[in-house]
This record gives C-alpha cells, structure tokens and sequence, in this order.
C-alpha cells in the first residue's frame, strides 16, 4: 500500500483538501476523509460547499446519509462505508484499516511543531509495516515530492 504524506506549509488544510481531492476524483477514485471530530467534518463539508464557486465536490457525512451514493466521505469513525480505494488522513487521524485501501493520504500542518513530531511517528509506523512511502512538500507553485 502507498501512503503520501502532505506537508502543509503555505496554506492550511481547509484550502488543501478540496485540491487533493478533485485531483482524486479526477483520477476516478473515491476517497474516505477522516476527521478529528464531528464539529471538524461538518467545517470540511462547508468548505467543499464553497471552497470554489465555479467548482463542486460531490461528498457525504452521516448527517446526509447514502455513503454508497458519495464518492467522498467525511467521518470522524475510521470505516469506509462508500468502499472508497483512498483515504485522507487530516489532524493527526489515523486508521486501523490501512490495508483496506490502496493508497493513504496524510495531511499534516508543518508549521506546527508538534503535528509535524506526531507525522514522524506515523511515517516511522508506516515504514516498519512495510508500506511504500512518498513526502510531498508544499510550496508557492504547488505541490513537489521530496526524497522519501
């Protein structure tokens, strides 16, 4: 399994999430977004209401029922109920089920000392389970992979 770790510097997660993600659905894929806590996965779905108003991202939370229906799940419970083949980790989540997907997005905000020490941790955890890793790093012009 692959995991990319995203390291945010230049902008916060709200306004990342929606980038990656269209990038995901493009490539025709259905994605589970895991959040720190309902208040969080509701703020995420507000910001995919009206990150972009000449763009829509079609996605769900258990207020709007129907997973199957949605190929982007919001959920603070690590489940995959719209059998999603990505997951986005956000604040610091992680998820017993990492083998159920094909690949794991980690966002983390590197401007935070303390969340960029806890994605160390998941990205040691990650290699001793033997997954392929990738780092990318945010900058002015976008997204660039770093050596892993």
């Amino acid at each position: 399994m692959r995991v990319d770790f995203y390291h945010l510097e230049k902008s916060p997660v709200e306004r990342a999430l929606p980038q990656l993600l269209e990038r995901v659905l493009q490539a025709g894929h259905r994605a589970v977004v895991l959040a720190s806590s309902p208040e969080r996965v509701e703020a995420f779905a507000g910001v995919l209401w009206t990150y972009n108003p000449n763009s829509w991202l079609p996605h769900g939370t258990a207020k709007d029922g129907s997973p199957a229906e949605h190929p982007v799940w919001l959920t603070d419970n690590d489940e995959n109920p719209n059998q999603a083949n990505m997951l986005v980790l956000t604040e610091g989540m992680v998820s017993a089920n990492l083998p159920d997907y094909e690949r794991c997005l980690d966002l983390f905000d590197g401007t935070n000392p303390e969340a960029t020490a806890a994605a160390r941790e998941r990205w040691s955890a990650a290699k001793s389970a033997g997954h392929e890793l990738h780092y990318w790093q945010q900058t002015p012009s976008g997204w660039q992979e770093k050596g892993a």
